[in-house]
């Protein structure tokens, strides 16, 4: 069921802060929906884990679209790299790119690893307002990355003075990175669609940006601070 802008939580029948509660620990926790559905329930709340499916599938990219104009810039030095989701039993991409110290910068899961691809995923960073245009890029040796960076640049999108570096030693930092992306998503044992997939990991990778302190005026860390500024997304007292 969408939601609606004014009334996020209309027609749900628990109140605003379980399902927040819920949607959070799933996103941030490795926990299964079955897991987050036990607590629930040890809390006095018959909550079955197909509801939680479906709190998560409404409310994970609503976090990540409500929590961008409140992130912080990052540097100007890329990592960029993509790792492997598995999706319908196939193979599916999620690109991800981090600065030097290992902040987010953005996502995107894609059903190939080509150009296209790559030059998708780059609009989607450029076009944020907290992403600053890169000074370097650092990438494997995929060669779709240098035809997707020099498309790029003639359109104009990047800059000429941006440097292309192919050096994996240089990205070991978003290789790191993966590994809470790869810890939450082996649990799920695969998604049943790219649109759920693409829903959910929304939702896990804005978690992970919130976590490492991304939020402006909000440190690493810190759960308090966490859980209101959730609350704050979505209009509900802490």
């Amino acid at each position: 069921m969408p939601i609606q802008p004014d009334n996020p939580f209309h027609w749900r029948h628990y109140e605003p802060e379980v399902i927040l509660t819920c949607v959070r620990w799933y996103l941030d926790l490795p926990l299964s929906y079955r897991n987050v559905a036990k607590l629930m329930r040890e809390r006095g709340l018959p909550t079955h884990h197909t509801c939680v499916f479906r709190w998560v599938q409404t409310y994970a990219p609503e976090v990540d679209k409500r929590c961008r104009r409140y992130l912080k810039l990052t540097n100007k030095s890329y990592r960029v790299d993509e790792t492997y989701i598995k999706v319908s039993g196939e193979q599916k991409y999620l690109y991800r790119a981090v600065d030097s110290t290992g902040q987010t910068i953005d996502f995107l899961l894609t059903a190939r690893r080509d150009a296209p691809a790559a030059k998708r995923f780059f609009r989607k960073a450029f076009a944020s307002p907290g992403n600053p245009s890169p000074r370097v890029i650092n990438v494997d040796k995929n060669p779709a990355y240098p035809v997707a960076v020099e498309d790029l640049k003639i359109e104009g999108i990047l800059p000429r003075r941006c440097k292309l570096r192919q050096c994996r030693y240089w990205n070991n930092v978003v290789e790191q990175s993966h590994r809470h992306v790869k810890r939450r998503t082996r649990l799920a044992m695969g998604y049943g669609s790219f649109h759920t997939a693409w829903r959910t990991l929304r939702g896990i990778e804005a978690m992970h940006m919130i976590n490492k302190g991304r939020v402006r005026r909000l440190v690493k860390d810190d759960v308090v601070g966490q859980v209101k500024f959730i609350h704050k997304l979505f209009a509900v007292a802490a």
